[in-house]
Formats: structure tokens, sequence, C-alpha cells
């Protein structure tokens, strides 16, 4: 694949010359006419050449206005992206709509550690299924995404160091690395070339440049950019992308999840608070033993209005240490975050080593009330199930527990509950007309809670339906419930250790 680029493309000084000035322009009024669009822009820079990398970097930032433009370089992860899933960085690095963000590395990287062993085969894959679901899901939500991957043969990259290396102007930025990453091309340069086969997905291909000559490299990008955001500028927003008016089969609604729950399950008083001690002495020794073992929780709670989710969080909270755990409170979304991927707020606050995160609400809006109210198409909700199996997914991989919980409740308790909350002066803050409103939508909210359940229950990380017309038994229920799962955890990471331990051996 990378050989056929070997072809000797150059570009004389004079050209290059005469054509920078409007290419410039041309960068800078497009970046003004994109703070208006409804969409971001991802310029991803890898290559086999590590100058050349730095330098299209480098150039871009002096040709663009850099107040719109966010250049990410990834090289060996802090502390603070380790403890998270690998994707964590490159979400935090998408830009709002409207903007550009340059993100620089991270191929020749993974490709480095396959070939070293540093990840499995099965690992490897699992990364490459997830870059390009990534790809699929910003594409479907919108964004532009321009890929280049700079090619020089290493011969050519080890002539031009020679070179560099005797100047006295350039010498200084050779170094160890370039040359130690032109010796490991061999066995790296066939995974690099799958990478690129396997991450190339409708709307995100890849353009490999040849990259021999600075000024065709440099005009060639440049050029490229500039016509995908002045294309897509001029395309009709209404018509959106093909992933975007893609609308699959809906279920028919045979199975029901939720009509099969016994609500009238409960708890007496004694049995209640003595299940409750019992439960919550537990989860305090379990969070200690995840912490020592640096392993995440998040716990995702949706259900009904008045359905309890704010009592069976307390409950869930108290036997935990105070800097040990997050409560998220999910309302609609911010100005702010309406200019991303509707994931990426989400992905901002998962959790470090040995944290638990609490999501009170969650990313299931999507297929709930973005769904049910009309905030979100068709095709978009519809896409959400994968995108969301493939997020969970991910947070499973890197050893996180994950448990999601939806309280129900009868259309009975419920309304009960709401006149109650209204004769209880601190409790009136929670109800509003909108509550009362939902409730003539039930039916439409149960078939979306039914399909939510059943086409986002996995292995990794499945739905608890918790009876909850009666508090008591929906506390201690999801206490045994987060309980038996996080012990699971533990005992799978205390077995991968051991497993690891002996391949060393």
């Amino acid at each position: 694949m990378l050989e056929i680029a070997e072809v000797g493309n150059k570009v004389d000084k004079a050209t290059f010359k005469a054509e920078v000035p409007n290419l410039r322009v041309g960068l800078v009024n497009a970046e003004y006419d994109l703070r208006e669009a409804d969409f971001p822009v991802v310029i991803w820079i890898a290559g086999d050449d590590r100058e050349a990398a730095n330098e299209v970097v480098n150039r871009l930032n002096e040709w663009m206005d850099a107040r719109y433009i966010h250049t990410h370089v990834f090289s060996e992860p802090t502390d603070e992206e380790s403890q998270r899933p690998r994707l964590w960085r490159l979400w935090r690095s998408l830009p709002p709509k409207g903007q550009t963000a340059v993100i620089a590395g991270g191929l020749m990287r993974a490709a480095r550690m396959r070939a070293d062993g540093d990840i499995n085969e099965s690992e490897f894959n699992t990364w490459l299924k997830h870059v390009a679901e990534l790809q699929q899901a910003l594409v479907a939500d919108g964004a532009l995404i321009i890929k280049f991957f700079l090619h020089t043969p290493a011969k050519a990259q080890r002539k031009r160091l020679k070179k560099q290396k005797k100047n006295p102007r350039k010498g200084w930025r050779v170094d160890g690395r370039d040359w130690e990453a032109i010796d490991d091309l061999g066995p790296v340069l066939p995974i690099a070339e799958r990478i690129l086969h396997e991450t190339t997905t409708p709307g995100a291909p890849w353009m490999i440049v040849e990259s021999t000559d600075a000024r065709y490299r440099e005009l060639t990008v440049a050029r490229t950019i500039l016509d995908a955001i002045t294309s897509r500028l001029s395309q009709n927003p209404e018509a959106g992308t093909p992933a975007a008016d893609r609308v699959f089969g809906d279920l028919d609604g045979g199975a029901h999840a939720l009509a099969g729950v016994d609500l009238g399950l409960e708890l007496d008083r004694d049995t209640y608070r003595r299940e409750l001690a019992k439960q919550q002495a537990k989860l305090h020794k379990l969070s200690i033993e995840a912490r020592k073992r640096g392993i995440s929780t998040v716990l995702a709670f949706e259900g009904w209005d008045a359905g309890g989710k704010g009592g069976v969080i307390r409950r869930v909270t108290w036997p935990l240490e105070a800097g040990d755990y997050r409560i998220i409170p999910v309302a609609a979304p911010t100005e702010e975050e309406l200019k991303y991927h509707y994931l990426w707020r989400f992905w901002r606050d998962l959790p470090r080593e040995g944290q638990f995160t609490i999501f009170d609400r969650t990313w299931y809006g999507r297929v709930l009330v973005e769904r049910v109210e009309g905030f979100a198409e068709p095709a978009e909700w519809q896409r959400a199930y994968e995108e969301i199996n493939d997020f969970e997914a991910q947070m499973r991989e890197r050893g996180n527990y994950v448990a999601k919980f939806w309280l129900h409740i009868s259309q009975e308790e419920q309304l009960a509950r709401f006149e109650a909350r209204e004769e209880t002066p601190y409790k009136q803050h929670k109800i509003t007309e909108e509550d009362y409103r939902n409730r003539e939508k039930w039916d439409d909210y149960t078939v979306a809670v039914d399909q939510m359940i059943l086409r986002t229950t996995t292995k990794a990380a499945p739905w608890h339906i918790i009876p909850a017309n009666n508090k008591w038994y929906a506390r201690v229920a999801t206490l045994k419930a987060v309980n038996k799962g996080l012990a699971e955890t533990i005992a799978q990471n205390k077995s991968r250790k051991k497993s690891q331990k002996k391949k060393k051996k």
C-alpha cells in the first residue's frame, strides 16, 4: 500500500512560494466560515516519518488561525490518561462544532506496541474495532474527518537525518528517537498498513501523502484540508451525511422486559434495616479492595420520575469514603455540550482507577427522552444502541465494573409519590408540570425502555430492573446487585493478575 505512493512527487521553490499566500488566505477564510457551521473538523496526522509529522503540524498552526485550531499530540499516555479506556484522550481532544482539532500521532505507537508484543492480537483487534466505531459515530453525527498518513521511505529518512546532523542550524533537532523510529520500521510498517486498511471507513478514509519533498507534502495536506472544508461548507445543511440518513428497522415490540417485573416485592422495616446494614458493610469492604486494585466503578441509574433514584444513590454512597466517589446529575445538555457528540460529556467524567462515578440519568437519554420527545431523529437514536454498547465495552475492557439500573414503579405508585411531594415542603422542588405531562406518554416510554434493555443488555454491562414500588426493597436489591458485580470484577482482576505473573515466569 505505502510503496504505491513512492513516485517522486516534488514541488519547486517558485511554485511553492507562489501558491502559499492564496492558500493561507483560503484556510483562514474557511476557518472563519466554519465558526458558523454545524459540524466540527478533525484532522489526524500520522505517518512513518516523525519529523515530517512535526513539520506539518507546525505549518498548519502557522498558516491557520491558532484561536480556532487545537492541536493534540499523542505520545506516551500520561498517568491521567493511562487510568482510563484507551480512547478516552481521543474523545477529550474532539473539537466542538465550528472548530478544528489537529490530532497527531497514536497510529505508529499502536503499531509498535503490537510489533513488540505489548498488546496481543485480541487486544489489537479490539482497539481497531473501537477506532472504526468512533469514526463512524462522529461521521454520522456530522463531523468532517480528514486523515493523512505521511510516508517517507526509510532510505530517504536516513539520508535526510545525516544531512541535518551536519547542519549547525538544524542538527539540534535530530535525536535518538528519530534513528530508533527508522530502525523499527521493518516489522512495524506492515502493521501500520493494516491499521490504515481497517480504520478506513465511509466518510473517514486515509490519504497517503508522499513526504520526501517537504514542499509537496505541505501543499498537498493544506490543499486537501481547504478543499474538504470548503466543499462541506457548500453542501446543503439539510442533506446530512449518508450515515446520518440511514434508518434501521425498529423492533416490533414483541418482547416486554418490564412486563414480567413483580412490583409487589417488599421488605418490612426490621428486615430492611438489617439487610441494609449488611449490604453497606459489604460494599465498604469491596470498595476498599477495588481501590487497592485500581478497579473503577461506573453505576448508571435510570427509571421513572419519582422512581426513587436519589434514595438508592444515597444508600450506595453512604458506605463509600468521601473521596472515592462522584455523583453526576445529568440534565438536558448545555449549549456547550450540544456542540459535541452526545457521548462526549460522559467520556469526560469517567473515573480514575479505584474511583466510583455514579450517573443520575445517563447517556441513555438519547434512546429515551430524546427519542420519545422528538429531540433526536430516528437515525440518531437508532444508531445510538451500538454506539452505547461500544462505549460500555471500552469501560469493561479497561477493567471497570459497569452496572446499569432501571428503577421500575407502577403508574399508580408514581401518582401517589407526586402527590406526596406536593405536600412535603422540602420535596416540592422535585415536582414540575413536565412530570405530569410525561405521564401522558407512559406507553411510549415503556416501549422505549423495553427496546433499550433488550438492545443494550450485554454480559459486560447488564441491566438490572429493580422493582421499586417498595423503596426499602429497591435500595437493598440495588446494593446486592452492586456487591455481587463488584465482587466478580475483583475476582476477575485477581485471576488476570495471576495469569500475567505466570506468563512472565
